[in-house]
């Protein structure tokens, strides 16, 4: 069919000459259809993401500190953030994927729309919809790589099967996504299609080391040309994403194969080898460009990049050099890639030898991101980095029978030249590349979305191969379609079914549609209930640097540029904010205070440590290590007192912990440290319907864990932390069955059971019930679908300061001996949270022998500091505004007084005194039977009164069910 057009004289356009003009161009509007499809698809929930008070709204936790450097690329243009002091507290980091060329891309569009000066609403629009845009632009590569393996219908095919899949890649790609990894998609696609295009040009040029040598320019100037191109591509994919050195490693290994083909096969090696070293070495040069932190790292722009480009540049050339060396010595041909093999066997001992870290760096991606052979712990804690469960069954759910129509694909494409077809080097560049990226979903299930390219772009081999085998033409034209048997027409509608059919209604499941799932997505629920808390935090603690009145916010600009070389120190009154890794982007971009760990996973030992710490004596020396500088983790506490010894002002001042952490999350955080999870708890009988069952549920070491201390028990009993606010949105926490799983630890908010979230009757009413099965031992089963047992309701996330502690000191004067040889301090105080959610804070000490006690408490009795005074402005007060102290057994003889505790004190240690005397103590256990007590005496009315909130203390009962202490757990 002709295809030349361009001598048709205007208005003498025949109707052959429009149908040719068709069979050349048909294809762009299809294309553009489908790229409006992709897009408008993933827009459809945009509304969902935009706020009335112009509050970011994003769908994952990654995307919040994706927005916090498009924030700092807007205010730093061009440049992109190279080091980050608000996160990773003393330290902070590197933030090697963030801050690339995705974000530098973003903020120049809306440079463009903004005319210069975009504002922060046309930033955060240009963001929201650049995710989208960016998938849709996906379609053009994959189109072009489909044409090159299966014609024109073969690219059409991979378009739509990527445009209909409805996995990964469509999840991370809708509005609200702002993440890299669509980033990571389109460029990985370039690259490929550029070196597809970079191999071909060489095979038809066939450039050798003897033009290089007489500087044949005309000979060279294409092939070099576009292995430049190639070479910049995979460039721009790795300034997008610096671990894209994956790529780097899958050219390589393609080069291998291809290189002892050529040779096996009689064709000089000399051909590819020159795409490689042009390309790899472009590549390598650009890397060394971008190289901001000097080192081995994978996840930032180091010595890897570069490096490793370069063994792969040079591995081409001497591949080449080898092969003319094999000839001239007369080696038999069959021996060239085992001696390959072992060159490169022979190559990774010396690194293994000479440089340990960049070796261990590239085994240890390739055995925990390219094959499943050795995931790391950190990946292991990491939802989004585990493998599939169930690999065939997720690649099924992700692409349908596509996948499967891909792996005939491949078996087609390594099948050719056994059928006498050609055997191209970009074929085996793609068949090497879709096995590795069927390995990495397979080690790692966020790659998926990698998978998905493969996938289309295979389709269009498998269908081509299908039309050709059944002699199908069904190029655009009259006289094709009438000469299209029956039997074709079967076959053509079959492989229709089998590509798309598990894709659409009615074969797809409901709600797995791309229009489906475009429709129900929304920002991240975690995220949002995490704003709550961070913003409380931004508006009610000091900025970092103005802690204690140190009045050095200054130093610590939030779009400020910072250097890292001689290791950053941070301002007085600078601090930190203690969580764990998976919320640390979200505390530092909700509520610009710096958290210590991060899902940079920078720190996550050392928060594990402190959080699964099993005394507050422990908790202690552990934030002292850290701010002495060191990491610590699983040392004795004589050793952790040695590395304390150097601590300085970078200080930890809050600790935020969520119903996850208590959770489903805290699995994780036992893995950083150990001891193991299974350490945290036992088994114990309940009654289940009349019937007695042994079930899994915390033991003693975890309510010995600084987790449990502080968000269960409102940290009763300690000296150093208080809670200062807690979210009014509430969840159970406990032990629980979900489905057909037992979890000792788990969590379900309020929000996703339909109850209303706020401290309420039915708040109330829910911790009385589970206050009731826990003495009883029963299991609770007043949640539909949810049995759950030692289980208690808790707020979503809770806020602790670190303090010093006020020391409460007095004096017992037992003329009449009527305390025991041990007798014991007590001090409590009722307490109230901004939702109204009220629990009593009790200390303890022990009397010396001649009287005197001292105590530590953390809680203050009033609320004399703020913000502006360079402390917390705490929305947890007391109710009666003393702490009630008593020396003795309740009901008998003993001493009691009431004593006011200053927020100074608390906050700078300082001492207060109590005068005791002796009265009768009061039985709570009898307050029922007589509520107003004794009334013989003033004191007696006194001790009446804090019996009647003795039901108060049936308060206090119940304020322990809504987020305190319970022996059971």
């Amino acid at each position: 069919m002709s295809t030349d057009t361009e001598h048709v004289e205007e208005g003498d356009e025949t109707p052959s000459s429009v149908l040719e003009s068709w069979a050349d161009w048909y294809h762009l509007p299809i294309i553009g259809a489908v790229m409006l499809f992709m897009f408008w698809v993933r827009t459809q929930s945009y509304d969902r993401f935009v706020t009335d008070d112009g509050t970011p709204a994003l769908a994952g936790v990654d995307s919040w500190y994706h927005w916090r450097t498009i924030q700092w690329t807007r205010e730093n243009y061009p440049r992109t953030m190279p080091y980050e002091v608000w996160t990773g507290f003393p330290d902070g980091n590197q933030v090697g994927q963030f801050g690339t060329l995705f974000d530098q891309l973003i903020v120049t569009v809306a440079m463009i729309v903004g005319l210069g000066d975009p504002s922060p609403e046309t930033l955060y629009t240009v963001a929201l919809l650049s995710i989208p845009a960016m998938a849709a632009l996906v379609a053009i590569p994959v189109f072009y790589i489909g044409r090159r393996l299966g014609g024109t219908i073969g690219g059409i095919v991979s378009i739509v099967v990527l445009a209909l899949s409805s996995g990964s890649f469509f999840s991370r790609s809708l509005v609200g996504q702002l993440d890299h990894h669509v980033g990571e998609v389109l460029f990985m696609a370039i690259a490929v299609l550029a070196m597809m295009v970079a191999v071909r040009v060489a095979e038809r040029e066939q450039p050798i080391y003897e033009l290089v040598v007489d500087r044949d320019r005309d000979a060279l100037r294409e092939p070099a040309i576009y292995s430049v191109l190639a070479g910049l591509a995979l460039s721009f994919y790795i300034w997008v994403w610096p671990s894209a050195v994956v790529l780097i490693g899958i050219f390589g290994v393609f080069f291998v194969v291809q290189l002892s083909l050529d040779y096996l096969r009689g064709i000089s090696p000399d051909h590819v080898a020159f795409v490689g070293a042009i390309s790899l070495g472009v590549t390598a040069v650009v890397s060394t460009v971008l190289i901001e932190d000097p080192g081995f790292s994978v996840s930032s722009f180091g010595y890897v990049q570069p490096l490793t480009a370069l063994l792969v540049a040079g591995g081409c050339l001497f591949m080449a050099w080898l092969a003319r060396t094999w000839n001239a010595r007369g080696l038999d041909r069959r021996y060239y890639p085992v001696a390959i093999v072992g060159i490169i066997g022979a190559s990774l001992l010396v690194m293994w030898l000479a440089i340990p870290e960049l070796y261990s760096t590239l085994v240890g991606n390739v055995t925990g991101r390219l094959l499943p052979l050795n995931p790391s712990t950190g990946a292991l804690t990491i939802s989004e980095a585990q493998p599939p469960d169930d690999f065939t069954g997720r690649t099924f759910d992700e692409f349908g029978a596509a996948f499967y129509t891909m792996l005939a694909g491949l078996a087609l494409l390594v099948a050719r030249p056994f059928l006498g077809r050609e055997l191209r080097a970009e074929y085996t560049l793609i068949v090497v590349w879709a096995l590795f990226m069927i390995s990495m979903a397979a080690t790692q299930v966020r790659f998926m979305y990698y998978l998905a390219i493969a996938v289309a772009v295979v389709n269009a081999v498998f269908v081509a191969d299908v039309i050709r085998l059944f002699d199908l033409d069904i190029r655009p034209g009259l006289d094709s379609l009438r000469g299209i048997e029956t039997y074709q027409v079967i076959v053509l509608l079959l492989v229709v079914v089998l590509l798309f059919a598990p894709l659409l209604p009615p074969m797809a499941a409901d709600n797995t549609t791309t229009w489906e799932r475009g429709q129900n997505t929304g920002p991240s629920g975690g995220a949002m209930t995490w704003q709550e808390a961070n913003h409380w935090l931004g508006e009610n603690t000091p900025e970092p640097g103005n802690w204690g009145g140190a009045d050095n916010a200054d130093e610590l600009d939030y779009y400020g540029t910072y250097d890292p070389d001689n290791g950053y120190e941070y301002p007085e009154g600078a601090y930190g904010v203690m969580s764990w890794w998976d919320y640390g982007h979200l505390i530092t971009t909700q509520a610009e205070r710096i958290p210590h760990s991060n899902p940079f996973q920078q720190n996550a030992v050392s928060s594990s440590a402190y959080l699964t710490a099993d005394s507050e004596e422990r908790a202690e020396l552990i934030l002292d290590a850290i701010a002495a500088g060191e990491s610590p983790s699983d040392q004795t506490d004589a050793e952790l007192e040695s590395m304390a010894e150097d601590a300085t002002h970078e200080e930890m001042r809050y600790v935020m912990i969520d119903h996850e952490m208590a959770g489903g999350k805290f699995s994780p955080i036992t893995q950083w440290t150990g001891p193991d999870y299974d350490h945290y708890y036992g088994t114990n009988d309940y009654q289940v319907g009349g019937d007695e069952q042994g079930l899994p549920a915390p033991n003693e070491n975890y309510d010995n864990t600084t987790i449990a201390s502080l968000y269960h028990d409102d940290a009763d009993g300690m000296e150093h932390y208080r809670l200062v606010h807690e979210n009014d949105d509430y969840a159970f926490v406990g032990a629980m069955q979900i489905g057909q799983s037992i979890r000792p630890h788990y969590s379900l908010e309020f929000s996703r059971l339909g109850i209303d979230t706020g401290w309420s009757e039915v708040a109330e009413t829910y911790a009385a019930e589970l206050e009731e099965a826990r003495a009883n031992d029963e299991v609770y089963q007043g949640i539909g679908g949810a049995p759950m047992w030692d289980a208690e309701v808790v707020s979503t996330v809770k806020t602790y300061e670190r303090v010093e502690g006020a020391t409460i000191t007095g004096q017992v004067d037992d003329e009449e001996n009527v305390l025991a040889d041990d007798a014991t301090v007590t001090a409590e105080v009722e307490l109230e949270t901004e939702s109204g959610r009220t629990f009593t804070y009790e200390q303890t000490a022990d009397v010396a022998d001649d009287g005197s006690f001292e105590l530590t408490v953390p809680y203050a009795t009033n609320d004399e500091l703020g913000v502006d005074d360079g402390y917390t402005n705490s929305s947890v007060e007391a109710l009666d505004g003393e702490y009630d102290v008593t020396v003795g057994e309740p009901g008998e003889g003993g001493f009691e007084g009431q004593i006011e505790v200053p927020e100074t004190a608390v906050v700078q240690g300082d001492s207060v005194t109590v005068d005791l005397e002796q009265v009768e103590l009061e039985d709570p256990d009898e307050g029922d039977e007589d509520e107003n007590g004794d009334a013989d005496d003033e004191n007696g009315d006194a001790d009446d009164e804090n019996g009647d909130a003795g039901d108060g203390d049936e308060d206090e009962a119940a304020g322990d069910e809504n987020g305190a202490e319970t022996e059971d757990e």
